[in-house]
């Protein structure tokens, strides 16, 4: 007598003995627990026998691991490009030996100063900033390396740089503020200004402070008033641009 049908009716299997190791034996087949055999068709699936009748188990071909792969990295793109278009600041960094807890702390530091830190391919990364303002960064992806970005002109370039200058893994390649490239020396004196939202507190605080108070800032060396000047004029190029 066959085996009671399941709630299938029959057609099933019992997981058990899907599971159970079998032994291929000098002709090819596999053999297992006793009323279980199975065989390898011509594509590499499995048919599996038992009281219920055969079962035939497909193998994934090749082609179509392919499909998913190709699926995946097209996503891959799509995200990355959309990071590219909304960020106004990026730097390229190179990693070499970092451990897992020193990139999760540097992580974490980049999540709170505002910005975000991305490892990716370098093949999908020059894919994916066709048609953004950072295409000319293309040269810097060889290597083992990661992108730090931010919306805000100056946070990305503060994390980073204050994080190179304590580990000597993490080093500093280049970047681009909009379509302006950076060098390294480029991307750490960036890093020296303040961000968007302190230079908001100064200009208000000036505005409200009594006249010496700004006379005092006005006769400050030229090169500081100059790079407030030239933060605040980014600032206003990135909101034009959006």
């Amino acid at each position: 007598m066959g085996q009671p049908a399941g709630a299938d009716g029959g057609k099933g299997i019992d997981a058990a003995l899907l599971s159970a190791r079998t032994r291929p034996n000098f002709r090819g087949r596999r053999t297992g627990p006793r009323g279980l055999r199975s065989r390898l068709p011509a594509d590499g699936g499995c048919v599996v026998c038992n009281a219920a009748g055969p079962i035939r188990i497909p193998r994934v071909g090749p082609k179509l691991e392919k499909a998913v792969n190709r699926s995946e990295k097209a996503e891959a793109i799509v995200e990355l490009n959309q990071i590219f278009k909304d960020a106004n600041l990026m730097v390229v960094t190179r990693q070499t030996g970092l451990t897992v807890q020193e990139v999760t702390d540097l992580r974490r530091k980049v999540r709170a100063a505002g910005a975000s830190y991305k490892v990716a391919k370098n093949r999908l990364t020059l894919r994916a900033l066709e048609g953004t303002p950072f295409t000319a960064l293309g040269a810097l992806f060889k290597g083992p390396t990661a992108i730090a970005y931010s919306k805000d002109p100056v946070a990305a370039a503060k994390v980073i740089a204050a994080f190179a200058k304590d580990n000597e893994k993490l080093t500093i390649v280049g970047g681009a503020l909009g379509e302006n490239t950076l060098d390294v020396a480029g991307v750490q004196a960036l890093a020296t200004l303040p961000s968007l939202d302190a230079l908001r507190g100064k200009i208000i605080g000036l505005l409200q402070a009594p006249a010496t108070k700004v006379a005092v800032v006005l006769a400050a060396p030229a090169g500081q008033v100059a790079r407030v000047l030239a933060a605040y004029g980014a600032k206003e190029d990135s909101a034009k641009a959006a």
